[in-house]
């Protein structure tokens, strides 16, 4: 089978370049268009929702930040159009099922760090996105934190 429409999942990171390079390596092989996500999620949802304050300022330097990430992670690849990078606000895993949906992505890659025990019980954002995706999901083994 051969992919059409390959998403990245990204937290910008910089192990996360080998997650674009596994990506890359697949539209090569498979002649496939290349498109990248970063979703950021709100503050509100990190403090459960209950800040009572404008978070507005706050909401609009974190999207600006994000925003200097991705177009500083993606001038890696010059192949990577600039309407093919995806900056995303709200839940990971709705966000990124979403846009694989809306844009018709045949394959879904992120990063994995393989954690086990506790992590692994609470689970992690590949595992997260595993479950429910609208397609096949690669998982590219990150090196686990020292």
């Amino acid at each position: 089978m051969s992919y059409l429409h390959i998403l990245v999942a990204s937290d910008l990171s910089d192990e996360c370049h080998k997650v674009m390079q596994r990506a890359e390596a697949l539209v090569k092989a498979s002649g496939a268009r290349l498109s990248l996500v970063h979703v950021i999620e709100p503050v509100t949802m990190a403090f459960g929702g209950d800040v009572p304050m404008d978070l507005s300022l706050l909401q609009k330097q974190q999207f600006e930040q994000a925003q200097e990430r991705l177009d500083a992670f993606s001038a890696r690849y010059p192949e990577l159009p600039v309407e093919s990078r995806h900056l995303l606000y709200g839940q990971p895993r709705q966000e990124i099922h979403r846009l694989a949906t809306e844009q018709s992505c045949d394959l879904l890659v992120v990063g994995s760090h393989g954690r086990h025990g506790l992590a692994l019980l609470l689970g992690s954002t590949a595992n997260d996105l595993l479950h429910g995706a609208p397609c096949d999901v690669l998982a590219v083994r990150l090196n686990k934190a020292e």
